[in-house]
């Protein structure tokens, strides 16, 4: 479960709702800083078991550097609403459509990215149409299904949500948490950034987390499918990572020719691991995108 330096929103940053044609989203939506020349708008959408204050670290960096950056909580993630028990709406072509309407919303060509299982909703969105994105940045998301292990741990979970609460199996998580977990925790937030994360388990629908973990363990690769688009691509990754091996995400931007960062000092997620220097080559790479598009 990636852990968000804070829940509450950068200085300058709004949370709000944003309305699109399939509903209302929960955002928090970042200005370009004061006094900085707008280059583009991004927007970042969050892994499994994730939202959107997962990318709070990246905000103001990435302000200083002229974008405006739109983080959503999926359908069903957090605080955006969706169906308790129906999985059918939280199919991967449903959940694409969502991101194109969220980028049709703002109503601007939007530089893309998605973290661990929304890279993979965002390489579906822009399966389905390319059009309303400047780029695509693949954070942490491999080519195809996450590795066995993951697999192993989601079906766990999968499991204990078929007779157990949400409440429930957050208390058992945190019983089989290992030890220097907890530690790490307690000394990063303490009982707040506990509560917080517990708030974000309890507000995410069942329904979604299910459907969502099935489809991180059988999902095909489409990385020839995606190759074949006019749109810069950009493999972003830890230099460690135990959900697709790192040699697995150097061999898909290959084969995408795409631009390749790997952060040091950082493991699954980089956003909230290494924040500069993950905001840096992020906007280095929207630089190159949004110059390549005049």
């Amino acid at each position: 479960m990636s852990r968000p330096a804070s829940f509450v929103p950068p200085p300058g940053a709004r949370a709000y709702s944003l309305r699109t044609a399939r509903g209302e989203f929960a955002v928090v939506d970042a200005p370009v800083a004061a006094g900085v020349e707008p280059k583009g708008v991004a927007l970042l959408l969050p892994g499994f078991t994730g939202s959107k204050e997962d990318f709070n670290p990246l905000h103001v960096p990435l302000a200083q550097r002229g974008y405006r950056t739109v983080a959503v909580d999926g359908r069903g993630q957090y605080e955006t609403g969706g169906p308790e028990n129906d999985e059918s709406a939280y199919a991967q072509a449903e959940l694409a459509r969502d991101v194109l309407a969220q980028a049709e919303a703002l109503d601007t060509p939007v530089h893309l990215l998605g973290h661990s299982l929304g890279g993979q909703i965002s390489r579906a969105a822009v399966l389905l149409d390319h059009a309303p994105f400047r780029s695509l940045t693949l954070m942490a998301s491999g080519p195809a299904h996450i590795s066995v292990s993951q697999q192993q741990r989601v079906k766990l979970l999968r499991d204990a949500l078929g007779t157990m609460s949400m409440a429930d199996v957050w208390v058992a998580m945190r019983a089989m948490e290992a030890p220097e977990e907890t530690e790490t925790a307690r000394l990063d937030g303490g009982l707040d950034d506990r509560e917080d994360l517990r708030r974000r388990w309890i507000a995410t629908r069942p329904a979604q987390l299910l459907a969502t973990g099935r489809q991180l363990c059988v999902e095909p690769d489409r990385v020839g499918e995606l190759a074949a688009l006019s749109l810069p691509f950009h493999v972003l990754s830890g230099a460690l990572d135990d959900t697709w091996p790192v040699t697995l995400l150097d061999e898909m931007a290959v084969r995408l020719r795409a631009r390749r960062t790997v952060v040091d000092g950082a493991e699954h997620s980089p956003n909230t691991d290494q924040p500069l220097p993950t905001a840096r080559a992020l906007a280095d790479f929207w630089d190159g995108a949004e110059e390549q598009a005049q």
